[in-house]
């Protein structure tokens, strides 16, 4: 699968119908219909006309064994989802909030919460690296709100889901179900905003590059 999005709206819906959409960007899709419902009927719409291009193609002999593979791929998927789901209730901390997230994000969160937990990066300020699959960076960021991601620019391009809450920055302010996407030329500070915690969900092709002190302490440590 490409890790390279595609480059229209249109190419995103088809690649994800055929099956060939990178998984970092599957999930952000999958997640994005359930908040938003025009993004769940484009996506409707693209599985039927792969349907439909499926149904008039030759046919395909399956190999020996494949029906069995399959049905034990599906067992395997429910029993995780049961694990993270349990893992993510131990864990304890801001569960509601956990728990309150869409589906798939929501089990692909309380999974990486149960392995790794979260990482703090400041004052009211959290991500989570979510294994999604995908050679892409997944993180998961829980911004407080008045919390500011230090102000940086990116090594290549970056796609943010706002998920619950919202944040804002130089160029405008986001909510649940937006897409917000910054290349290497843009550079703003995020910061969440009031009455509600933030929760947004980042895929990337590159790391950040930070500014002023911040970016001081990445170079410094860098080189070493």
């Amino acid at each position: 699968m490409s890790a390279s999005p595609p480059n229209t709206f249109s190419e995103l819906y088809a690649a994800y119908a055929a099956g060939c959409l990178d998984p970092a960007f599957a999930l952000m899709l999958e997640t994005q219909s359930v908040l938003r419902p025009e993004i769940r009927d484009a996506v409707a719409l693209s599985e039927v006309i792969s349907g439909s291009i499926l149904e008039t193609a030759p046919a395909a002999r399956l190999t020996d064994g494949a029906l069995d593979r399959a049905l034990a791929a599906i067992d395997a998927l429910e029993a995780d989802e049961v694990s993270s789901v349990r893992a993510g209730r131990e864990a304890g901390e801001a569960m509601e909030e956990m728990l309150a997230l869409p589906e798939p994000l929501r089990t692909a969160a309380l999974d990486a919460l149960g392995k790794s937990g979260w990482q703090v990066m400041g004052r009211g300020l959290k991500r989570l690296n979510l294994s999604a699959g995908s050679k892409l960076e997944t993180e998961l960021y829980r911004i407080a709100p008045g919390a500011k991601i230090p102000r940086h620019t990116h090594a290549g391009s970056e796609y943010t889901l706002v998920l619950a809450g919202g944040f804002s920055d130089e160029r405008g302010s986001y909510g649940p179900g937006d897409v917000v996407i910054n290349g290497t030329d843009d550079y703003h500070q995020p910061v969440g905003d009031e009455g509600e915690v933030c929760y947004a969900l980042a895929v990337r092709d590159g790391g950040l590059h930070f500014t002023g002190v911040m970016g001081f302490i990445q170079r410094t440590l860098r080189a070493r």
